[in-house]
């Protein structure tokens, strides 16, 4: 299983960039921003991100939209390493699915993380449209 630190590595500073939108994973204040498109269907999360010791990345989160404002809940995506590669799953019962390989591979999930926070205009875009009275 990865260590905290490797697993702060393959997040930190990083977008993870989805079909409809994206989340921010901020390096320093562990901010964790995202977002989904659609001009009546936008939404924003607000929050945290954390590692854990046995292998977690955990988003603590806040969905809201124009219709829906949703509580903080905890989303958890457990880790292994097998065979070189870094598998992850949605918990608590995701199919397991390869993450990262070495040498990467084009199916890898990690290579829809970019570095830095690459979507920040769409963020503030979608946020406004999730919060504008009209």
């Amino acid at each position: 299983m990865p260590t905290p630190y490797e697993l702060q590595l393959l997040y930190a500073d990083r977008t993870w960039v989805w079909k409809n939108g994206a989340a921010y994973f901020a390096r320093g204040n562990r901010r964790l921003e995202a977002w989904t498109s659609g001009q009546d269907s936008a939404s924003v999360a607000e929050g945290r991100w954390l590692v854990t010791k046995d292998g977690k990345m955990c988003m603590d989160v806040a969905w809201r939209s124009k219709s829906y404002k949703g509580k903080q809940q905890r989303t958890c995506y457990s880790h292994q390493i097998k065979d070189g590669t870094i598998e992850q799953r949605k918990d608590p019962d995701g199919e397991w699915y390869s993450f990262k390989r070495t040498p990467e591979d084009p199916s890898d999930e990690h290579r829809k993380f970019e570095p830095g926070d690459t979507k920040a205009a769409q963020f503030e875009e979608a946020r406004k449209l999730v919060d504008s009275k009209n």
